[in-house]
């Protein structure tokens, strides 16, 4: 048999020394601390499962709650579309309404322009009839003061046909008195009207410079118009101081 080296007795010393401690409970120490950390890692495993458990049922709770508020927010929603709709048919009616509107606006308008036209028609007719009658009527009365001038150049050449002339020209004013025909005859001296007056020409003359010398051709106004001006000639005003 060989010897053992002083190291091989040496770590047989050691786990003779281990054995004992074994023996003498410290082994036992250990594995209750081992049971121990095991035990208390259960109990957070528990604690992490009913925390879990916790939190499940606080999701599962606040399912409900958003099923809620989803509900309610389609109802709101819903209820905006059906306003919204019943605005649209709303605002179609009164498009409709309003082109309604519009195309009798125009088919009166239409009816108006055609009925308008119509009355032009018929009021330049009118006054073409009232102008013929009225132009006949002037033709009746002026024909007679012709058949008396006729008959008056139909006198002997000795006779004098003055008297018939002048009730001839006392028949025509009559006449054309009844159709407000006035004749523009201004007196000598009267002042120039240039709306009822033509000058033909300026004269020296005593009479004051602007005024009327002679009347070369009487006018005449109807109603207030003038229909023909009257041909006069007109002072310069000089005519005094020549004299002198």
């Amino acid at each position: 048999m060989s010897e053992e080296s002083p190291e091989s007795t040496a770590a047989a010393a050691s786990a003779d020394a281990d054995v004992e401690d074994v023996e003498n409970g410290e082994s036992g120490a250990a594995v209750e601390n081992g049971v121990a950390d095991a035990e208390s890692d259960a109990k957070n495993a528990e604690g992490d499962t009913v925390d879990a458990e916790s939190d499940d049922a606080s999701a599962k709770a606040d399912v409900p709650d958003v099923a809620d508020r989803v509900a309610e927010y389609d109802e709101e929603l819903a209820a905006e579309v059906s306003e919204l709709e019943s605005r649209v048919e709303t605002a179609e009616s009164e498009l409709d309404a309003r082109d309604e509107r519009i195309e009798e606006l125009d088919a009166a308008l239409k009816r108006s322009k055609a009925d308008f036209k119509n009355y032009k028609k018929r009021a330049k007719k009118r006054q073409d009839e009232i102008r013929e009658r009225a132009t006949e009527d002037f033709v009746e009365r002026v024909v007679s003061v012709r058949d008396n001038l006729v008959r008056a150049l139909d006198q002997d050449e000795d006779a004098d046909i003055r008297p018939g002339v002048e009730s001839t020209l006392e028949e025509f004013d009559r006449v054309l008195a009844e159709e407000n025909v006035d004749p523009i005859d201004p007196e000598p001296g009267t002042d120039v009207d240039p709306t009822r007056h033509e000058v033909l020409m300026r004269v020296d003359d005593e009479k004051p410079a602007g005024t009327v010398v002679d009347v070369y051709r009487p006018g005449y106004e109807m109603a207030g118009s003038v229909l023909r001006e009257a041909q006069v000639t007109v002072s310069t005003g000089e005519g005094a101081d020549g004299d002198e």
